[in-house]
């Protein structure tokens, strides 16, 4: 996936989730979108370098999308839609084999799902989950509680027994890192319904990223690891 008319800015300030005060390199101020409601206290700190993507449509309230954040030596994309975009791009390219009418947003009785298809007479259901935390060189998800998120689980449990091929994607929005783990101590109870879904036959996966300012996309596995902690 890529963006068009980025231009780098160094944060200032957040005042709330969807908003970001940066400054330009000739010093002009600008107010951001945030396109991650994530509490990213990590990656936005006074100082950091941002880039922005500038929209043509000048009815915005902000000119601009802020999109990827300089974290030390890790340049992460922190697009909240951008997961889903790269991840359809490496499904349709064969990521997880061969598959026939790869459809996104698919709905399935009160619930909907992040990709569709249809894998050798199987129907296969895709949850992606974008990280963006990184820590000591291993990603970990959720930065914040995630009901939702939980509750795509507990569903792909109990599709995976009745014949799905089911998978949580874990796209992890950078490179550098060697292990995706569950964030144990902000939701415990995401991580332990992950381990129960890998032992119902649901496949977590988690694949790293090739990031640049403009794109974003899907690089290589990174191994899961779903031990608990002691």
């Amino acid at each position: 996936m890529e963006y068009h008319d980025i231009r780098e800015a160094v944060f200032v300030s957040r005042p709330n989730r969807f908003i970001a005060n940066v400054t330009l390199p000739d010093g002009t101020p600008v107010r951001a979108h945030v396109k991650n409601t994530g509490r990213c206290a990590e990656l936005l700190v006074p100082g950091a370098r941002v880039w922005l993507e500038y929209s043509p449509n000048p009815a915005r309230s902000t000119p601009c999308d802020l999109v990827a954040v300089q974290k030390g030596e890790l340049l992460i994309n922190m697009d909240s839609a951008a997961p889903n975009t790269a991840a359809g791009e490496w499904l349709a390219a064969g990521g997880l084999g061969p598959v026939e009418g790869l459809r996104p947003e698919y709905k399935l009785g009160e619930s909907r799902f992040d990709f569709y298809a249809m894998q050798q007479g199987r129907p296969l259901l895709v949850e992606v989950k974008g990280c963006t935390l990184e820590q000591n060189g291993v990603a970990r998800f959720p930065d914040a509680p995630t009901l939702r998120g939980l509750k795509h689980v507990r569903e792909l449990i109990c599709l995976a027994g009745e014949g799905y091929r089911c998978c949580v994607l874990i796209v992890i929005q950078m490179k550098g890192v060697h292990t995706f783990c569950p964030n144990w101590q902000t939701h415990r109870n995401f991580g332990l319904a992950l381990r129960q879904a890998a032992d119902a036959g649901v496949e977590v996966r988690a694949v790293d990223c090739r990031v640049t300012p403009v794109s974003m996309t899907v690089d290589a596995s990174v191994p899961v690891d779903l031990a608990l902690p002691e």
